[in-house]
């Protein structure tokens, strides 16, 4: 009996390339430098050519191993590109946080690189579909990160690295799953032209045309239209971001100097208006967080913000935190504040996706063995059931708060309720500014993806304006007080990508799982 590493293949499967993987002194080096490529790739350094790249070097390195070092060398990528890339969840809430999370989402590259190691005799025999087997494994992995467990946590897509790329405009036809399998498949491609033996004659040529095919992938980017689905009225949008009294957890020990930011901050506006100085806005958006006092149940706060609608004499977006519905709970919202006439209770969005240990904690007697830290979410927030498409006047908002913007569903699902405009609130104040740029290039992908103009709104930055073909406008400072205006055209169509939903996914997954059981029965036959 042999096995998969050993070189006593069979000739007619035996390809061009030597048999044996790659020497484990040049391996582990190789799948950390994947992970780093991969890092390099998000913003804020936004080196996207890179992210082919680190596919390429992990596709590699676990190509031919057994199951148990292609999952430690995918681990090492994982490590190598997750730990800096969440680095910013440490900043105000200690390294535990951060280095359990970071070594989750590493798990989930073991997988990938265990996965690639498995079907390895499907890339040896037909070495043609050895690029899209990357691309499809890539796929099922992220498939499987973003939700599980509890929900899931799709932070570092390989899509999300791709905002400046000519592979975001593919999101309007596939999503974030066909962005992702577009660089898997050039990462592929790559390695595949790599993976050749010098010593063949002419090896050079079909590596060349392997190459040449991986830059026709990215560039094939720019061949899909993209822009305004449907035109639409035109609307003046104010983002207010009113800046914090000081970064970190302890932010909500000034809740009432936050409130008081963003209302003065509003009111100075109003006044530019009144001076011809400022376009009058037909919406403001305040981000989340902007009154962590919950405005319905304090007549206090409530009449502050009434006083800055009444001011600015348009709607305003809150983000807010509302008690209930029972104790210990509350609920993470965006509610709309009409001029003269306060909240109206009927465009209330409740966050549908609250993030766990953060703004509630599963399993809260197991994870207080852990660290007696989780106790200080004292009360968990619950989830909405409801998309947030809230209607302002002429304009129809789809919201999504803060990490949902990550979240396929949850923004598709605003856009097939009628959202004209996609707006995300988010409060940046326990993070920094490397977590805030990679944010913005969710909303830069959702914008490409569904045709529509879109906005982040911070408490501390960076906010914006992004068009329906990825382009950031008037985007702000970290922890500074900005207020910005522009005049948006809204958008009624549906791209493909928001008419297909899920199935590019469920299509690439399904074909992944194919895959793995495709190799399975390879291996058993070259076994026998």
């Amino acid at each position: 009996m042999t096995t998969l590493d050993s070189t006593h293949a069979e000739p007619a499967a035996r390809p061009a390339a030597a048999a044996r993987p790659l020497p484990l002194r040049v391996a582990a080096p190789l799948a950390i430098a994947a992970g780093v490529a991969l890092l390099l790739a998000f913003p804020p350094y936004g080196v996207w050519p890179l992210a082919p790249v680190g596919v390429a070097l992990l596709a590699a390195v676990a190509h031919r191993r057994r199951l148990r070092a292609g999952a430690g060398l995918g681990f090492l990528t994982g490590v190598a590109l997750f730990a800096p890339l969440l680095s910013w969840t440490n900043l105000h809430t200690g390294y535990l946080p951060w280095v359990l999370l970071s070594l989750l989402q590493a798990g989930y590259l073991a997988l990938l690189g265990a996965a690639t190691a498995w079907v390895s005799p499907l890339a040896d025999r037909w070495r043609w579909a050895w690029p899209a087997l990357t691309g499809l494994l890539w796929v099922g992995q992220e498939a499987l990160r973003d939700r599980t467990p509890f929900g899931g946590f799709p932070w570092g897509r390989l899509a999300f690295s791709q905002d400046t790329s000519p592979l975001l405009r593919l999101a309007a036809l596939g999503g974030a799953p066909l962005v992702t399998f577009a660089v898997a498949l050039a990462g592929g491609l790559l390695v595949a032209a790599a993976w050749r033996r010098p010593d063949v004659r002419r090896w050079w040529a079909p590596a060349a045309a392997l190459t040449a095919g991986a830059v026709a992938v990215v560039a094939a980017g720019l061949l899909v239209p993209v822009g305004a689905a449907g035109g639409g009225p035109a609307v003046t949008v104010a983002i207010v971001q009113g800046n914090v009294p000081r970064l970190g957890l302890d932010f909500n020990a000034q809740r009432q100097a936050v409130l008081n930011n963003h209302v003065d901050a509003t009111i100075e506006l109003a006044a530019r208006v009144a001076d011809g100085q400022q376009r009058q806005p037909d919406l403001v958006v305040w981000p989340e967080n902007s009154s962590d006092i919950d405005p319905l149940r304090n007549p206090a706060a409530g009449a502050r913000i009434s006083a800055a609608a009444d001011a600015i004499r348009a709607p305003i977006l809150v983000g807010a935190v509302l008690l209930g519905p029972q104790p210990g709970q509350v609920r993470n919202a965006g509610i709309l504040w009409r001029p003269g006439a306060g909240p109206d209770l009927e465009q209330l969005y409740t966050k549908r996706h609250p993030v766990p240990f953060a703004e509630y904690v599963p399993l809260r007697d197991l994870a207080r063995m852990v660290s007696k830290q989780v106790d200080r979410v004292r009360n968990d927030f619950v989830p909405g059931s409801e998309p947030g498409v809230l209607r302002a006047g002429p304009t129809v908002l789809g919201d999504v708060i803060c990490f949902e913007v990550a979240y396929d569903e949850v923004v598709r699902d605003t856009v097939t309720g009628g959202a004209q405009l996609l707006v995300v609130q988010t409060n940046n104040a326990t993070f920094d500014v490397a977590e805030a740029r990679q944010q913005l290039a969710m909303v830069r992908l959702r914008a490409v993806e569904h045709g529509r103009p879109a906005l982040m709104a911070s408490t501390v930055g960076v906010s914006g304006f992004v068009s329906p073909y990825g382009r950031v406008s008037d985007a702000t400072g970290f922890n500074t007080r900005a207020v910005v205006v522009r005049q948006l055209t809204l958008a009624d169509g549906r791209t493909l990508a928001t008419r297909v939903g899920l199935w590019p996914e469920a299509a690439l997954t399904a074909l992944a799982v194919a895959a793995l059981a495709g190799a399975a029965v390879l291996r058993r036959r070259r076994v026998g």
